[in-house]
């Protein structure tokens, strides 16, 4: 009885690995096929920063979008008609010109072997080094998908959604409430467009209509997005600290100032906000989770071994 506890014991164990690492994945997977590929990732993503910082939170959610349809496989790099990019949800995606340039010179420097869903992971984690947040270990060895359909694009997460229901989106990909309220506060790097939360400044009558946001903040809110504009104004997500990747996004949820809905919820509701506290708290604690989180996200629905490809191109299929 002891030895079957003690097996039964270890197959628990090697399945909380699969579900953090994926299955096939590992840290240093191409440290003899192609020793240099994690540098000329980051070396790639920080030419590109230096001449547009706004790469990187573009970045890291481009990342987020590919593995909330259909797992990390890349699919959401593949362009062309009815591909995921041209769904609705992805229309504002950007950072594509430098996951093509990695590429580039990836299959210069080692042929078909670095797969365009590694990089992407990759330039996530770099995106978030760049901007001051902390650098983590990435387990690599994804393989690239060969399908990419607009019409999969259904169970990202909205601006609008509630905490339930973010929660039960997280759920589906096996990403608990911490994991939730850490991989949000990615959005302490980056904006949102006007159209996604003006509901929440103007109601008909132009005055505000959310009043449980800071109403000192409202109207720096509408000068920047005017009610009768097209709504494609940007404004940052963490106000006053929009390009470095710190705690101050949760303290602005503290202070009525989430931008959009599905972040504001966050700290009305009892149970998120305890982790907004505890973030807040601590930008070491914060730190750690968002890079386990992270960890957890990007090996969701991987492809290793024969599944899948090492595409020539992140645009196509070969």
């Amino acid at each position: 009885m002891g030895f079957v506890r003690s097996l039964c014991s270890f197959i628990v164990f090697l399945s909380s690995l699969i579900v953090v690492y994926g299955q096939g994945t590992r840290i240093g997977f191409y440290s003899t096929t192609c020793p240099n590929a994690e540098a000329i990732v980051r070396t790639t993503v920080t030419s590109h920063f230096g001449s547009d910082p706004k790469i990187a939170p573009g970045l890291l959610r481009m990342h987020f979008h590919d593995c909330f349809v259909q797992g990390c496989d890349g699919s959401v790099l593949i362009s062309g008609p009815n591909t995921e990019r041209t769904a609705g949800a992805n229309f504002n995606l950007r950072g594509f010109e430098v996951i093509e340039d990695a590429k580039r010179q990836l299959e210069a420097a080692c042929p078909g072997v670095v797969s365009c869903a590694d990089i992407l992971t990759l330039a996530a984690r770099d995106s978030v080094a760049l901007t001051k947040g902390q650098s983590w270990q990435v387990p690599t060895g994804r393989r690239d998908g060969r399908v990419s359909l607009a019409a999969n694009v259904n169970n990202l997460p909205s601006p609008s959604d509630s905490v339930a229901i973010q929660q039960r989106k997280f759920a589906a990909f096996r990403l608990n409430t911490r994991d939730l309220v850490a991989v949000v506060g990615g959005h302490t790097i980056g904006t949102a467009a006007c159209g996604f939360f003006t509901n929440r400044i103007f109601n008909s009558t132009g005055n505000t209509a959310d009043p449980t946001m800071d109403q000192t903040f409202v109207p720096l809110l509408q000068r920047l997005c005017p009610q009768n504009g097209d709504g494609s104004n940007r404004v940052d997500l963490d106000a006053g600290s929009g390009n470095t990747f710190d705690t101050s996004f949760f303290n602005n949820l503290s202070r009525g100032r989430g931008i959009l809905q599905s972040d504001h919820v966050l700290w009305t509701n009892p149970t998120t906000r305890r982790i907004v506290q505890e973030f807040m708290a601590s930008r070491g604690n914060f730190n750690a989770q968002f890079a386990s989180s992270m960890i957890k996200m990007s090996n969701i629905g991987v492809k290793t071994g024969a599944n899948g490809e090492i595409r020539k191109v992140c645009t196509a299929v070969n």
